[in-house]
């Protein structure tokens, strides 16, 4: 059961198709493990144990009978409950849609399907994934794995614990502002968020429609290895894996930021890293063009009309107002919405860049999209995810959503490859003092994936890679 629970999808894959292991062994391990971790972490919204055992079955009687299968045949993955699966409610932490059945998958559960996966569980996610701390109304709160009063992060909160105690073999997540990155990064896991518009987001709920925002939208797998997060890409986008030159790379890790904070742990982390990856290649200390002023257009970006379309879809009927939900909700605790949403959605408010101000972005997001296309060319950016590892539950929220433009502070690691639409790999690179994961994620513009893939591939063999967290194995 270990065996199975430690594998990644591309091994497991492998073994199911040579014998070694059935699709059914696989699923029913995943399906006991999430039946015992689930109780304390609460990461499942949705199972699907049932339908997932059936079709391990099939799919064991298809390689019995030699007929042909897909990439991912018989394995068995989770899914974050904003993409729609068929059959199953995309609830996104709300209650008036915890009966809503879609009738049609997502653009990328189909691709995922057509190759064989299992779909066993969709996890959890913050009311409509509008905040990285992962609890809601309807399902409630996910915990951290490694310390359950401590946040799993979000959006893709409910997928990030899950990954972390090994509960299927890969997961799949979005990522518009740091849902898949906290997450990976708080949890000990691998994610990647894709670049702008290269995965289809059909069948991703709340939909994306506002261009500013779309082009800060990325959807990669959440997992156990980067050869995984490659795996899934490569599915999610018809692409085949391209070796690079890495010594032609220039490995770019900026030094600590005054205005920023960065804690002891996560610095000390930082420069072991720096100093392991000097060994092989040349490192520079720089910022990036526009680092300072993406935090401010993330947060504008995310509050164009005053975040209506999302307030829209809070409630049945989209009548409802977040300021009266959120003074009914702090005064009786009876609000259907969350306060975290509720709140979100007034900073939106109060944040919503005037129409003169919105063109004067889009005019700064064009020149930056080609000067930054060039600086790429031959860098492997590093940053840090927070500037510590998983948080007590509600801090984050705190420090983000905050009235005083804190975000400013907190923000800014994390909105820079969401603004620009670049793709950004994290990964695990060790843990504080408390045994908590640290993160880090490799940036580089749309197009020189495969060095991100490669050169993370080089740091988890060099220094770190994902470990799972043992404390909920039966």
């Amino acid at each position: 059961m270990k065996q199975i629970l430690d594998m990644d999808a591309t091994e497991l894959s492998t073994r199911i198709k040579n014998g070694e292991i059935t699709s059914l062994q696989a699923t029913l391990t995943y399906i006991e493990h999430l039946k015992a971790a689930n109780e304390r972490i609460n990461c499942v919204t949705v199972d699907r144990y049932e339908a997932a055992r059936q079709e391990a079955i099939r799919a064991d009687l298809q390689l019995q009978n030699g007929e042909p299968t897909g990439r991912l045949h018989g394995v068995p993955i989770s899914m974050k409950d904003c993409f729609n699966v068929a059959g199953m409610a995309t609830t996104s932490g709300l209650i008036h849609r915890a009966q809503m059945i879609e009738t049609e998958d997502a653009a990328v559960v189909k691709r995922l399907k057509q190759e064989g996966a299992i779909i066993v569980a969709k996890t959890n996610t913050p009311a409509l994934c509008f905040c990285e701390e992962t609890d809601n109304k309807l399902h409630g709160r996910t915990n951290n794995p490694w310390d359950l009063n401590r946040s799993a992060g979000g959006s893709s909160g409910g997928e990030g614990a899950l990954m972390a105690v090994g509960g299927a073999a890969v997961g799949l997540g979005a990522d518009i502002g740091g849902s898949i990155r906290f997450p990976s990064h708080y949890n000990g896991i691998v994610g990647f968020k894709s670049a702008n518009s290269q995965v289809d987001d059909t069948g991703n709920f709340p939909p994306v429609t506002i261009p500013e925002q779309r082009r800060m939208l990325g959807i990669g797998a959440m997992g156990k290895s980067v050869r995984d997060a490659q795996f899934i890409h490569e599915i999610l986008t018809d692409g085949k894996r391209k070796f690079v030159d890495l010594d032609r790379y220039e490995i770019v890790i900026p030094g600590k930021q005054p205005d920023i904070p960065l804690g002891p742990d996560t610095e000390e982390l930082l420069e072991q890293l720096r100093g392991k990856i000097g060994e092989d290649y040349r490192v520079v200390d720089e910022l990036p063009p526009h680092f300072h002023e993406s935090a401010l257009y993330w947060q504008e970006l995310m509050s164009i009309n005053g975040a209506k379309h999302v307030q829209q879809l809070m409630s049945e009927g989209g009548t409802k107002s977040p300021l009266t939900e959120y003074v009914k909700e702090k005064l009786t605790g009876r609000s259907d919405c969350h306060s975290y949403l509720s709140s979100a959605l007034l900073g939106a408010g109060l944040f919503k860049p005037s129409e003169e101000r919105l063109q004067q972005i889009r005019v700064a997001l064009q020149q930056g999209d080609q000067e930054l296309e060039q600086y790429f060319e031959g860098k492997i950016l590093i940053l840090p995810i927070y500037h510590e590892a998983a948080q007590k539950h509600g801090k984050q929220y705190s420090e983000i959503f905050s009235i005083r433009k804190t975000y400013k502070k907190y923000m800014p690691y994390i909105a820079y490859a969401n603004v620009w639409g670049l793709p950004a790999l994290t990964l695990p690179i060790g843990t504080d003092k408390q045994g908590m994961p640290i993160g880090v994620q490799l940036i580089s513009a749309a197009g020189h994936e495969d060095a991100l893939f490669q050169f993370g591939e080089w740091v988890e063999e060099a220094i770190y890679s994902y470990k799972r967290c043992t404390s909920y194995d039966l």
